[in-house]
C-alpha cells in the first residue's frame, strides 16, 4: 500500500515536471504552423488523470493553472499578462478553474468508460480535457474580461474573433493533438498498470 502511494506521488510529480517543460517550451519556442500554435501541455494531464484518477487530474490541472498564472504574471504569456493586468484575482480564478476542472473531467470520463473499452475511454478523456479547458476560459473571459476580448478583437466582432482566433487557431489544434495522442496514451497507461 505504501509503495503504491509513493509510486502515485512520483508519477504525478514527473507529469507535473513534464508539463512545466512543455509549458516553458511553448512560451519560449512556440511550435507554429502558420498562425496555429501547437500545444502539448494537456497530454500529461490526460495521462495522469487516466492513470491515477480524478483527484490526480485535479492536482495536475491545478499545477497547470499555477504555471499558467505565473506566465501571465511575468509576461511570458502576452495575452495572459493583459488579463492579469485587468484583474489579478479573477485571472487567478479563471486559470485555476479551467486547469482543475479539465483535469478532473478527464479523469472522471476515463473512470466511467475504461471498463468497457480503454481506448475509447482515453479518446473521450483526451477530448473532454481541451473542451472543458477552453469552455471555462471563454466563460471567464466573457464574464470578467470582455474589455480584453474587445481589445484582442481589434475593433472587429468579438464573437467572430473568438470563433476564428481562439477556437479555430487555438482550440481545434489542441483538440487534434489530444485525439492523435490518445491511442499512445492508452498504451502507456497499460504499460504502467502492468508494473
Amino acid at each position: 500500500m505504501k509503495n503504491k502511494k509513493i509510486e502515485r506521488m512520483v508519477g504525478i510529480s514527473l507529469l507535473i515536471a513534464v508539463m512545466l517543460v512543455l509549458q516553458f517550451l511553448a512560451s519560449v519556442f512556440p511550435i507554429k504552423i502558420g498562425p496555429v500554435s501547437l500545444s502539448l501541455v494537456l497530454i500529461p494531464i490526460v495521462l495522469g488523470a487516466a492513470t491515477y484518477g480524478v483527484a490526480a487530474g485535479g492536482i495536475l490541472g491545478g499545477a497547470f493553472g499555477v504555471m499558467t498564472y505565473i506566465f501571465c504574471v511575468n509576461g511570458m504569456d502576452g495575452g495572459g499578462h493583459m488579463v492579469f493586468q485587468a484583474s489579478p484575482i479573477m485571472c487567478f480564478f479563471v486559470v485555476m478553474a479551467k486547469g482543475i476542472l479539465c483535469g478532473m473531467a478527464s479523469g472522471a470520463v476515463y473512470k466511467v468508460l475504461h471498463k468497457k473499452n480503454g481506448y475509447v475511454a482515453m479518446l473521450c478523456a483526451a477530448i473532454i480535457c481541451p473542451v472543458v479547458n477552453t469552455s471555462v476560459f471563454l466563460t471567464g473571459m466573457f464574464l470578467f474580461f470582455m474589455d480584453v476580448l474587445k481589445f484582442w478583437a481589434g475593433g472587429s466582432d468579438v464573437l467572430g474573433y473568438v470563433l476564428s482566433g481562439l477556437i479555430l487557431i487555438n482550440f481545434l489544434p489542441e483538440l487534434g493533438i489530444n485525439i492523435a495522442f490518445s491511442p499512445a496514451g492508452q498504451r502507456i497507461l497499460r504499460a504502467i498498470k502492468k508494473n
